[in-house]
């Protein structure tokens, strides 16, 4: 008999998270946290979303997702998981950067840019000084029209080779591109460059490790392999979840799935106002991505001057249309040494990334897109042997992930890795207006992508939802943080 995986699930909860990515870890643990009776469901066999991992034979603990997040993720964790995640974040000191206009390595913080730009790039110091300033005083209310091209143009005219020093790892950590907007920039390279770049000492399976026991001890009701199927609204409000053959009550859902999803198939657009479902239409998703997972043999290891990130490219500059190309020319190399994951077996990795189009994977027969995943593989080990010299007789193991690999295991709409545009973030916003008691938390607008944007989005969700229940009369004798 199947395994019943909904076994002896409550009726009803106060609140029921969909999805369990950071955005949707963080909202469940804090409700729980207040008192809530919180019920997590999660369509894959373990929790994390796009923060996941996967084992292979001879010890090899890959992660997916990205190897570096701004300094906020430390007081983040602390005030909403635990001390002990917290202090497991640790900084990578070690960014490089190799293409045809420059090489060099830095610390990535705004003190040593500065070095960087003054001395090196000779860049009129007012005109960084007051670049850096502009990145830092961005909010929501700032001029959306402006695009990230305009803003560095503003400061740096001409300067492809200043361009690419700033954009090319905010690409790489929230998929912006110059024609976005440029508040979308501003504020994820604002929130870097203050103390650098940082990652979390033990691995993403660790980290998930820790946040489910955290769920746990705060009586969340952590449900796996249920992939709800509709959400319930009546009279404008939500009333329950539909999953397993189950109708399970609610005065709150937080979806953390695709926008899209969330809007179009699991509500249905028929729920919400015309203008907000052409709203919701016209929301562009952002762009996938393909990863080359490689393992050196056991005994093995690369020296730690090859960098923590390196962003390497062959392209003459630094543009959208080739950073999505099949015809690769830009990879960004993370490497993992002994040292991330210090009580597991020493092992050297490294996880090759570049940004992707869905569409020129998922029109592939099964036979080209088998070759063209192989094809990935070999041309990433090429590129690669340029700082692993003779890698390809020191790999142990070597796999690729692809748009179509996301989509499986994520069910994000065209395997999104960081959701939607900038317009989505408003639609996101704007749900509860729509529906009561429904919200959207997850990767949407760029501003909300990556680890810390989906933590802090969970944050505000989860408060949203307690000032509602609080007005029904529902909420607990416990007090959620601010």
């Amino acid at each position: 008999m199947p395994k019943d995986f909904l076994k002896d699930a409550q009726d009803e909860y106060d609140v029921i998270v969909i999805g369990s990515g950071l955005a949707g870890m963080t909202a469940a643990n804090m409700l729980g946290a207040t008192g809530y009776r919180v019920l997590l469901l999660e369509q894959h066999y373990k929790l994390g979303g796009m923060a996941t991992w996967f084992k292979r034979p001879g010890g090899h603990i890959f992660d997916i997702s990205l190897h570096g997040f701004p300094y906020g993720m430390v007081k983040s964790c602390r005030r909403y998981w635990t001390r002990e995640i917290a202090d497991s974040i640790v900084q990578l000191n070690h960014i490089r950067f190799d293409n045809p206009m420059f090489s060099l390595t830095t610390s990535f913080n705004r003190e040593d840019f500065t070095k960087l730009l003054i001395e090196q790039f000779q860049v009129a110091p007012e005109a960084v000084h007051g670049f850096f300033d502009a990145a830092r005083k961005m909010d929501f209310q700032d001029d959306q029209h402006l695009t990230t091209r305009e803003l560095f143009d503003r400061f740096f005219p001409g300067r492809e080779d200043v361009i690419r020093l700033l954009m090319e790892p905010i690409t790489y950590a929230n998929g912006s591109t110059l024609e976005d907007p440029a508040i979308s920039y501003g504020i994820v390279f604002s929130n870097f460059m203050s103390k650098g770049v940082y990652t979390f000492r033990g691995g993403t399976d660790r980290l998930i490790g820790l946040m489910e026991a955290e769920l746990k001890r705060n009586s969340v009701d952590i449900r796996i392999r249920c992939d709800v199927e509709r959400i319930h609204c009546e009279g404008g409000r939500v009333t329950g979840v539909e999953v397993g053959g189950r109708v399970i009550k609610t005065k709150a859902v937080v979806s953390n799935a695709n926008l899209k999803q969330t809007i179009f198939r699991l509500v249905g657009e028929e729920k919400f106002e015309p203008q907000f479902v052409e709203d919701a239409q016209a929301v562009r998703l952002n762009n996938s991505s393909t990863q080359v997972y490689m393992a050196l043999k056991a005994d093995d290891t690369i020296d730690e001057s090859t960098g923590d990130l390196l962003f390497s490219s062959t392209a003459p500059v630094f543009r959208t249309d080739l950073l999505l190309s099949r015809d690769i020319t830009s990879r960004t190399y993370s490497f993992y040494y002994p040292r991330t994951r210090p009580e597991g077996r020493p092992r050297c990795l490294i996880v090759s990334s570049t940004n992707a189009r869905y569409e020129d994977w998922a029109e592939l027969s099964e036979e080209d897109y088998a070759e063209s995943k192989l094809d990935l593989v070999e041309t990433t080990l090429d590129a690669l042997d340029k700082y692993v010299p003779n890698v390809r007789e020191r790999i142990d193991h070597a796999e690729a992930s692809t748009p179509m690999t996301f989509k499986h295991y994520t069910q994000h709409v065209a395997g999104a890795s960081f959701g939607t545009k900038f317009e989505g973030l408003r639609v996101s916003f704007d749900i509860p207006k729509q529906i009561e008691g429904l919200y959207h938390a997850g990767s949407v607008g760029i501003i909300m992508s990556g680890w810390l944007g989906a933590m802090n989005y969970g944050r505000m969700v989860a408060s949203d939802v307690d000032n509602l229940l609080t007005t029904k009369g529902s909420r607990p004798a416990a007090s959620i943080a601010d």
